[in-house]
Parts: C-alpha cells; sequence; structure tokens
C-alpha cells in the first residue's frame, strides 16, 4: 500500500469526512470508482466533489497495487 495513504486517511477522521464521497456514491446508486469517473468527467461538479473523487481515484489505484 501506498505510504501517502496512512496519514491522508488519518487526517479525513480528524476532519470527519471518511466515507463522505462513498457514501454520496451509495446515494447516486452508483459504486465509488464508477461515480469518481462520473465526477471527474463533469466540467460543472464543485471542487470539493472533483477533488474527493481525484482522491477515491487515486485510493482506488494504489490499493490495486
Amino acid at each position: 500500500m501506498a505510504n501517502w495513504i496512512g496519514p491522508a486517511v488519518k487526517k479525513m477522521k480528524k476532519k470527519g469526512t471518511t466515507g463522505t464521497f462513498s457514501a454520496a456514491a451509495k446515494r447516486a446508486g452508483m459504486s465509488t470508482s464508477a461515480y469518481a469517473k462520473k465526477v471527474l468527467a463533469n466540467k460543472s461538479a464543485s471542487p470539493l466533489q472533483r477533488k474527493r473523487a481525484n482522491f477515491a481515484e487515486n485510493a482506488i489505484e494504489a490499493s490495486r497495487g
């Protein structure tokens, strides 16, 4: 696993934002990966959603190895 994930998750837990993107994906009826692709393709998505989608894509790719 990548070295950057641990500190990033710790920071998200401290801020209380762990799981917010996954919850949004679930509300949309999509997997986290599919929702991330949709958000990144949508130019009118908010900067925060795009940032979260980018993080999700990177975390998924890092977990695959």
